[in-house]
């Protein structure tokens, strides 16, 4: 049976998920493909049969746990009355092999699931047209130990023995997660329906979020707190994976200033790009900046060639240039007064000042 549990290439999600083995005389899938070499594999994959829906927004999600049996619509609905969650998604998963080694999977819709993965995963629309075309998709990590190269196919152990194309990597974000594959093939290689769950709950402790979901969940289930600092993911290439640590990279480029005055006016914003549309005032993005201001401190601060005001690896560090060139590093009513300016009223300086002592409490 396979069996999703710590220690996988990822490390850290528990539970007991379970698929169906189908025999001992099938094939070692490590002796099955030989892939090319090169890391980016052929550059003319064929991913125009998935459609997917472009990325409205990024939820960062708070807390991940594995059912000891798959998540009831009642438990789903239950975790989502705790305080303060916002969003929460149930998702099919299991292990399968991959190359001879064994790797946890979840089964996805491409289209709503890009929103809980870090926000330089989730604006890879060609990993998700990838995944809507029934491919398979990779943390960072599982393609540099397993050898994998993008456009070529592997078989993949479970209930069944598709063989998948590998349609990419990146960062997902999720600890003991490295593959994820279409509702379609999930399906197909017998994973577990609704066996884990994700969710969104900002500004509660995540710790107590986790125990109450677990509690919900009842025996052998496994709940953890995303942000604990062992589970906290790093970007491909180094960059910041999460909300968190994009906000924190972004405060050190304007000494003084706490990334926790980022956060708090990131979750008053857009509650960290869940809503980063246009507002009534015309400000666009997860920062909320108006395209006058933008163009004047709109930073292309994931060196893409283009600020993006949309984008949240652009928005927040220009939001640090900007609390910066308006005094926020020196601190006491300097700081009162950049924030001021970031939006002219006193209730949403009081706002994000008792918003950032929250962080810092809870981040200590």
């Amino acid at each position: 049976m396979g069996v999703l549990v710590a220690g996988s290439l990822a490390g850290g999600v528990y539970g007991a998920v379970t698929v169906a083995d189908h025999g001992t005389d099938r094939k070692d899938p490590a002796a099955a493909v030989q892939p090319d070499p090169l890391r980016n594999g052929p550059t003319n994959l064929d991913t125009s049969g998935g459609q997917v829906a472009p990325l409205r927004r990024v939820v960062p999600p708070d807390v991940l746990a594995v059912g000891g049996r798959s998540i009831t619509p009642a438990q789903v609905a239950k975790i989502s009355r705790i305080g303060h969650v916002k969003d929460v998604i149930a998702v099919s998963g299991g292990a399968v092999q991959l190359q001879g080694r064994q790797v946890n999977a979840f089964a996805v819709d491409p289209s709503v699931f890009r929103s809980w993965t870090p926000p330089g995963t989730a604006k890879r629309t060609e990993l998700w047209s990838a995944l809507a075309a029934d491919q398979f998709v990779v943390s960072a990590n599982a393609a540099d130990q397993l050898q994998l190269s993008r456009g070529f196919q592997y078989p993949v152990v479970g209930r069944t023995v598709p063989n998948l194309v590998l349609g990419g990597s990146g960062s997902l974000g999720l600890p003991g997660i490295d593959m994820l594959v279409s509702k379609k093939s999930g399906t197909a290689m017998g994973l577990v329906e609704s066996i884990a769950v994700l969710v969104n709950a900002p500004g509660a402790n995540p710790g107590k979020v986790a125990a109450q979901v677990k509690k919900i969940l009842g025996a052998g289930s496994s709940s953890v707190n995303l942000h604990e600092s062992k589970y906290q993911p790093s970007g491909q290439g180094g960059k910041p994976g999460s909300y968190l640590d994009l906000y924190k990279q972004a405060a050190t480029t304007c000494p003084g200033l706490s990334w926790t005055v980022l956060a708090a006016i990131g979750q008053v914003e857009s509650d960290h790009g869940r809503n980063p549309g246009r507002s009534s005032a015309g400000a666009l993005g997860p920062m909320q900046f108006l395209p006058s201001t933008w163009e004047t401190y709109g930073v292309d601060g994931d060196g893409d060639g283009k600020a993006d005001i949309m984008n949240p690896y652009d928005a927040i560090p220009a939001a640090a240039k900007y609390l910066c060139a308006n005094g926020a590093g020196k601190g006491g009513q300097s700081l009162y007064r950049a924030i001021f300016a970031y939006n002219h009223a006193d209730w949403y300086v009081q706002k994000v000042l008792s918003l950032a002592r929250a962080y810092a409490a809870q981040y200590h």
